[in-house]
């Protein structure tokens, strides 16, 4: 059975998703896993991952491993941290609202119109839902602010650049992620601090 496959398997049957697998130099496996999400109108607290639950798979993982004879040194169980990837349709819906980076597989091009450079591929926006017809898209909003110096004032009554919007399809991008923004009153949808738990192989 093919790698993806036994840790899916053995991730979703003790009751969690799966989110990631890297293989790392000198024979490290790091697997992340997560809470499943469903969408609910009722406001629940969103559950995070601890150290037990990464403990529980750990387990669980090295002996359905072993079993199947896969080949790595040590195993790392981790729960997402405020970069949390984001891959499916589920999860762009998950954190719809959230800001989030985006890495285009190709360059604007074209499509750049002169509003942005057209060889920029990497983008960082507040997440939307759009709705054209009866199309749903995605897409992310943001103002290409200059950056503030240390120390240097800023005038109440300075212009803001206009909204951008990139509209985009899961399959245009190379990489999604929740954009490593903490907020020290709360994390919100941004998740935890990443647990981390490790194991050697047999």
């Amino acid at each position: 059975m093919a790698l993806q496959d036994i840790v899916e398997q053995t991730v979703t049957g003790l009751g969690y998703e799966l989110v990631e697998i890297e293989r790392s130099a000198g024979g490290l496996l790091r697997i992340t896993i997560d809470f499943p999400w469903t969408p609910s109108t009722e406001a629940v607290a969103e559950q995070f991952i601890q150290v037990e639950d990464c403990e529980k798979v750990n387990r669980q993982l090295q002996f359905a491993l072993e079993v199947d004879g896969a080949e790595y040194k040590r195993l790392e169980i981790s729960s997402p941290g405020i970069d949390r990837p984001l891959r499916t349709e589920k999860d762009f819906e998950r954190f719809a609202g959230s800001v989030i980076d985006v890495t285009l597989k190709a360059p604007m091009g074209s499509a750049a119109n002169g509003q942005v450079s057209a060889n920029r591929k990497k983008f960082r926006g507040l997440l939307e839902r759009t709705q054209t017809g009866d199309v749903a898209g995605w897409q992310i909003v943001w103002r290409d602010e200059p950056k503030v110096k240390p120390g240097q004032k800023v005038s109440k009554k300075r212009v803001l650049p206009p909204l951008q919007a990139l509209g985009f399809e899961l399959s245009e991008l190379r990489e999604a992620r929740l954009a490593p923004i903490v907020n020290f009153k709360g994390r919100g949808q941004a998740g935890p601090e990443s647990h981390d738990v490790q194991g050697e192989s047999a």
